[in-house]
Order: structure tokens, then C-alpha cells, then sequence
């Protein structure tokens, strides 16, 4: 198989396709198996056919280049102490062998390895084909809204994509009293911007926290995203499997904190506790303009202490292996949790006085 760039540069490896277990260092070409013993030699000055661990990191780099990420760095080093744990040292047949794990598990930075083309190969076109087949095709995004009633999910819902997409706005749902168990109702839109059309799902739940008793009031969230999973799970293994199966697992969900200014409820935990494991929670306080800056940046604090004691695992989850653009993307994020945010339909009023 091969992988191909434009810029004059292939990166190609062959792959013996055989029963019998191939060492690893049997997939390098000559001239890559060279360039490997020819770096290791540079650095084995006193010629005792090893070197130490803490020496491979700078022989990668030199092989690979200096663009190595800090996680492609970290990856060597410890693929390399776990070779030399015992000695300390890698004889060339261990380096090698870990060089090519690295290529083929960690970087596509090939550096000094990299085959040269001699012509233009066309597969740079690769990224606008999938870019016109997903904007043919559109996307899918399944939002869930959990909190009580009163506190702005709706409101905050339209706000954000601009439209009336929240159930209670878009329905013929005259007001009712508040259900006596929790509800799952999902309301879908198509919507489109600049030729992107978005399939948009928003799931709402009806009576949550608003009874006598909220003992275990979460659990027909839980089950409701649990069975989406399933369902999606059952369409992909069916024989007769559909062209396009339908996304209707929950990317995200929308937790509402009633801006108390005392942390978060007892319910509240115990809901986001159960629901951290099946879906991405971004917990929001809502109605943030009822407090003062500083009563916003004290509540945020103590819902962040009340998250760490109860180990939630909130979006962007710090568990989850991160490149470095990653990481540069989700500091600024992780800083505001939980999002303070208000949501207002101001354009929307103005706009009926404006036909009247």
C-alpha cells in the first residue's frame, strides 16, 4: 500500500501479506533500512553496536525531522523505555523495530524516509472530493436539553441557531401543566447556510426536576440515549443494511444549572454522574444575567470544585488523548465551564413590531 503527496515526496511500504508473523524491520525498503542504520551508527560513537534510551528521541528527530508534535516526541521515548527497560540501551534491530511501529502507528512525518516522485500523482484532490460529497450529503447534529422548567432552554435553543427550532416554539402544543414523569420529545429541522445543510435534532425533556420527588428522574434520559445507540449498533450489523443509516445517537447535551449561586443541586449531580459515561454534557448556568459578575465568576468556581469532587467528566473530557492543535483548541474552552450564557429574542420581538 502506499500513501502519496504532492510536493514530490511518496511515503511507500510494502506489506507481505503471509500467515507467518514478519518482523518488523522486513517491511523497510533498502534505502529506508539504510538511513535507519546509517543515523543509529552516528549515534553509537564508541561502536558497542547499542545505544542508551534517553539518545533515541534525538536519532528519531533526526530521522523524522523536527516537526515531531510533543505527543509524537513523548510516544518515542516511551516505546523506546519500554524496549531498553532492562538494559537501558537498544541494539539496531530494536531501534528499527521501533522506528517502524512509530511510522505506522503514531506519525505520517516521515522526514529523511519519505520516497521521492517522479511526477505529479493527483491525489491532492482527495480533499475537495469527500469535501463535495459530505456538503452533497449534509450533516447531522442530535442535541439533548436537560434542566427544569423556567430556566430558558428554549429560548437559548433558538438563540443559538437563529431560528424557532425548539419544540415548544415550533409545535401546536397549547401550554399544559408539567408532566408527571420526564418526557422525551424531539422536534427535527433541516436547516442551510452558504449551500450547508444541516439536519438538526433537538430532543427537550419535559418535567425533569419539576416533581415532588426526582429520584431517579434521569433515568429515561439515560435509557432514551441508550437506545439510540442501540439502534444505530443494529442497523450497521443488519445483513441488509441501509445506504445511509440515519444518525440519531445525541453528539451533545445541554445540562441547565439554575443560577442559585450555591453550586449544584443534589439532582444535578446524580444526574450528570449517569449520564457523563453516554453522552458529551456541556453544563450551562442559565439565565447568567441575574447575578453580578462576580457572583457569575464565584458560582462558576464552586460548580467547578462541585464537578471535581464528584469527578463528572464534562466536555471537552481531559481523559481523552489530545494532539497539541487539540489541546491548543480546548484550553480556552475548558477555562469557561461551566458556559455562563443568556439567551434573548430581542431581533425576533422587533421584528413583530416592525410588521405591525
Amino acid at each position: 500500500s502506499g500513501h502519496y503527496g504532492r510536493g514530490g515526496r511518496v511515503q511507500v511500504i510494502t506489506w507481505k501479506m503471509d500467515s507467518n508473523k514478519v518482523a518488523p524491520s522486513k517491511l523497510l525498503t533498502e534505502v529506508q533500512s539504510l538511513a535507519i542504520e546509517n543515523a543509529f551508527r552516528s549515534a553509537d560513537v564508541e561502536e558497542k553496536g547499542a545505544v542508551e534510551t534517553e539518545q533515541v528521541q534525538h536519532i528519531a528527530q533526526q530521522l523524522l525531522g523536527d516537526v515531531l508534535t510533543i505527543s509524537e516526541v513523548r510516544a518515542v521515548v516511551d516505546k523506546a523505555e519500554k524496549l531498553g527497560s532492562s538494559t537501558g540501551v537498544l541494539s539496531i534491530q530494536e531501534f528499527k523495530d521501533l522506528i517502524v511501529d512509530l511510522l505506522h502507528t503514531t506519525t505520517t512525518r516521515w522526514g529523511s524516509l519519505q520516497t521521492q516522485l517522479d511526477g505529479y500523482v493527483g491525489f491532492d484532490t482527495v480533499l475537495e472530493q469527500q469535501r463535495k460529497k459530505f456538503l452533497k450529503k449534509g450533516f447531522e447534529f442530535n442535541l439533548m436539553v436537560v434542566g427544569e422548567s423556567g430556566l430558558g432552554k428554549s429560548t437559548l435553543v433558538n438563540t443559538l441557531f437563529k431560528s424557532k427550532v425548539s419544540r415548544t416554539s415550533c409545535t401546536n402544543e397549547s401550554p399544559r401543566k408539567i408532566p408527571k414523569t420526564v418526557e422525551i420529545n424531539t422536534v427535527t429541522h433541516v436547516i442551510e447556510e452558504e449551500g450547508v445543510r444541516l439536519r438538526l435534532s433537538i430532543t427537550d425533556t419535559p418535567g425533569f426536576g419539576d416533581q415532588v420527588n426526582n429520584e431517579n428522574c434521569w433515568l429515561p434520559i439515560y435509557d432514551q440515549i441508550n437506545q439510540q445507540f442501540d439502534n444505530y449498533l443494529k442497523e450497521e450489523m443488519s445483513v441488509h443494511r441501509r445506504k445511509q443509516i440515519p444518525d440519531t445517537r445525541i453528539h451533545c447535551c445541554l445540562y441547565f444549572i439554575s443560577p442559585t449561586g450555591h453550586g449544584l443541586k443534589a439532582l444535578d449531580v446524580s444526574c450528570m454522574k449517569k449520564l457523563h459515561d453516554v453522552v458529551n454534557i456541556i453544563p450551562v448556568i442559565a439565565r447568567a444575567d441575574t447575578m453580578t459578575i462576580e457572583e457569575r465568576d464565584a458560582f462558576k468556581e464552586r460548580i467547578r470544585e462541585d464537578i471535581a469532587e464528584a469527578e463528572i467528566k464534562v466536555y471537552p473530557s481531559a481523559l481523552l488523548p489530545e494532539d497539541e492543535d487539540v489541546q491548543a483548541a480546548n484550553a480556552p474552552i475548558r477555562k469557561h465551564i461551566p458556559l455562563a450564557v443568556v439567551g434573548r429574542l430581542q431581533r425576533e420581538r422587533e421584528r413583530e413590531r416592525e410588521k405591525e
